[in-house]
């Protein structure tokens, strides 16, 4: 199995959505000291909640693998029984509102896969942070999506999608051959 490391740390511990503290601080009524304290407790409380990735690579790639099988070939039941009854799956579509988004649920996150696979996009697997992940990119070779996964227990427990067209810009992706 080969996997290729995907950019750099992330950019969560200087900004939020992509704004820097200074310009959140007037939006929250807050000094940037104060919202990048309360961006940090956040992340901490979202860490304490969120189930952890099993360390297996291998375990992840099976998973995702059949995750994509099941989508290809329109199995609902198969794509269902592949996710924890409890995943969130989580988009950040950036400028494009209508693309973010947080879907919870087996069937939920089911129904949102089906539809996404109607946009014939091509798939590399990519490691992130440590976890198989997806560089979905359109037919013409442009990058469309980061689809990260949680893996816990043999099934799917968190997906985080950044389609966010500047982020998606921004990511350093000359690691990965093409």
């Amino acid at each position: 199995m080969a996997y290729r490391m995907l950019g750099s740390a992330s950019e969560a511990e200087d900004a939020v959505f992509g704004m820097t503290f200074d310009e959140i601080a007037p939006i929250v009524d807050r000094s940037a000291v104060a919202a990048r304290q309360l961006a940090s407790r956040a992340r901490r409380r979202v860490r304490s909640k969120a189930p952890s990735s099993d360390r297996d690579l291998r375990q992840q790639r099976r998973v995702v693998d059949a995750f994509l099988a099941a989508v290809r070939e329109g199995n609902f039941e198969h794509l269902v029984a592949l996710l924890d009854p409890d995943i969130v799956l989580r988009a950040d579509g950036g400028a494009l509102a209508s693309a973010s988004r947080v879907v919870r649920g087996a069937k939920a996150v089911a129904g949102q896969a089906a539809a996404f696979s109607k946009l014939a996009l091509s798939d590399q697997i990519v490691l992130v942070k440590g976890n198989v992940a997806l560089l979905e990119r359109r037919p013409d070779g442009r990058l469309f999506a980061v689809i990260g996964f949680t893996i816990a227990n043999g099934r799917i427990a968190e997906m985080n999608i950044l389609a966010d067209p500047d982020r998606l810009r921004r990511l350093d992706l000359s690691a990965i051959e093409r």
